[in-house]
Order: structure tokens, then sequence, then C-alpha cells
């Protein structure tokens, strides 16, 4: 079983020192769903919410999160990200009653140490700012599903969800 890295010889929290890693292109891709009624995700779909352009607004919120997740999670390194994509997939069920809006994040960098809390951050936000911007008209949206689906590069190599 794999060692915890962020408690020290005598179980204190530590931020770990990457210092001695070398410096490798780091990919990680992270997954969130949004459930909701089919009209609301009819509503993002059109940009007819009252609110404005949702999914545009979720793609900021995104980018932004995973840009101050060294703020938001403790022990996380400050990184110096080259890129944070978010990308949305709108699917309805057979029935047209319910939706899901499904997030995605990619989150890249040059350095010593992964973006998955980056990329896992990126899509928690967005999937909280569509709650956000939605819950007047559709107070029973649950978040669902928030995982990493792949991460590349460093010493542990790739890793794809099955």
């Amino acid at each position: 079983m794999a060692e915890l890295t962020h408690l020290n010889g005598r179980g204190e929290a530590n931020m770990v020192d990457v210092a001695s890693k070398n410096a490798t292109q780091r990919i990680a891709i992270a997954e969130a769903y949004v459930c909701m009624r089919a009209e609301t995700l009819e509503k993002i779909q059109e940009n007819s919410h009252k609110k404005g352009d949702v999914l545009a607004t979720c793609r900021i919120a995104g980018i932004m999160a995973a840009k101050k997740c060294d703020e938001l999670i403790p022990l996380c390194h400050g990184l110096n990200l080259s890129l944070v994509n978010i990308e949305f997939e709108m699917l309805f069920d057979e029935e047209g009653t319910r939706a899901r809006l499904r997030i995605l994040s990619t989150c890249k960098l040059l350095g010593q140490t992964g973006v998955e809390m980056e990329a896992l951050t990126a899509v928690s936000i967005s999937a909280l700012t569509v709650y956000d911007m939605c819950k007047s008209v559709d107070k029973a949206m649950t978040i669902e599903g928030v995982r990493l689906m792949e991460k590349h590069g460093g010493k542990s190599g790739s890793y794809v969800a099955s």
C-alpha cells in the first residue's frame, strides 16, 4: 500500500518537498455531473436563463478555481498552469424528464508535481456554479461523480480510470 506523503515521521501534516523531482509534462483530466430536470438543462442549452450564460460563467469559475487550488486545499503547491480547459456535454434521458450536464476539465503544466487537484477543483467549482446559477428554477439538482479520469507524467506514470 502506498505511503501517505502529506504526513511526516511524527504523523503531522507536512507539505511534500518536490524540489528534487524532475520537471515533466503533467496532465490531469477530471469530470463531474450536475443532474437536473430536462427543462433546466434546456434553459442552459438555449442560453435563456435569466442569470445569463451559465456555461460561460461556469467555465470561468472552473479556470479561476484551478488557478487558486493552493489557496483552497491545504498543502497543495502553487502551480504555474499552462492550460486549464473546461468542456461541457449535455445528456438527456430517453423519457425527456431528467438530464445531466457533464463537466470535464483538463489541466496541464511542465512541473515537479501533478495537477490532479487542480482538475478536480475545476470541475467541482464549475458544478457548484451551475447549481448556484440554476437553483432558482431547480432546487433538486445534485452534483455527482466527481472523479479523476486520467493523469499523465511524473514518477508514478499514467493513470486512466476504468
